[in-house]
């Protein structure tokens, strides 16, 4: 990384928010809590049983506005970058929770939805929430019970702000991932998106991956990524 850095685009993934307590869906044998995937979080399994699904949003929702949850200094080290670099900063999340935004992140992408957010399924518009959602709750736009679902992207769905994204990622020449395994698509290929646009691109994870990044670095979030983007901005004066 020779030149001056233009363009930076980073991704964040679960791994960012763990050390803050907010712990991965998945477990290692595919159940989400004790739930397959397919009840909970696709639009079929919301179909056959809402109750189930809102309750398991509402857990979900109820951990991220806990007072134990808070942002950590990964974080926060990329809400400071994006404010004292001088170049074009976009911060992509497959997070849902609201961590970023709580440590002062703006030029924010949520691919994957908000668990903070419900949709209209008539009009797709989208509210905020903070209480429990349940099939009697009223939609604010149609005054229906039963017309919201929470605005989380479900497993075959197409991710948010997918041409946003891609506009990043063509005109970028640093590519960073932070806390995320890649396996899931279609992030799992944004780095390649990186490389065809020439972008230099930085895997900062807490253990190997195997990935074929440019540049790997390993260790804690809460560790690496500030001391990471401090280095940027020390290189570029």
């Amino acid at each position: 990384m020779r030149k001056p850095l233009q363009s930076i685009v980073v991704l964040t993934g679960a791994g960012i928010s763990a050390e803050s307590g907010i712990q991965t869906f998945r477990a290692a044998d595919g159940l989400w809590e004790n739930h397959r995937v397919d009840e909970v979080a696709t639009p079929e399994g919301f179909e056959r049983n809402p109750p189930l699904v809102y309750e398991f949003y509402n857990q979900r929702r109820r951990q991220i506005l806990s007072p134990e949850i808070r942002p950590n200094p990964a974080h926060s080290a990329l809400a400071k970058f994006e404010h004292d670099f001088l170049g074009n900063f976009v911060l992509i999340t497959q997070n849902i929770d609201n961590l970023h935004e709580r440590a002062g992140s703006k030029k924010l992408l949520h691919m994957h939805g908000e668990i903070l957010k419900m949709r209209c399924l008539n009009s797709k518009l989208v509210f905020d929430i903070r209480e429990d959602l349940v099939f009697e709750t009223e939609c604010r736009c149609c005054r229906s019970p039963g017309n919201l679902r929470p605005h989380i992207v479900w497993f075959g769905e197409m991710p948010l702000h997918m041409h946003e994204i891609n506009l990043a990622l063509k005109g970028c020449d640093l590519f960073v991932a932070i806390g995320t395994s890649g396996n899931v698509y279609p992030a799992s290929g944004f780095y390649q998106s990186a490389k065809i646009a020439r972008a230099h691109t930085v895997e900062l994870n807490l253990e190997v991956t195997g990935s074929g990044f440019d540049e790997h670095v390993y260790g804690k979030a809460s560790e690496i990524v500030p001391a990471f983007f401090e280095g940027i901005l020390s290189s570029s004066g």
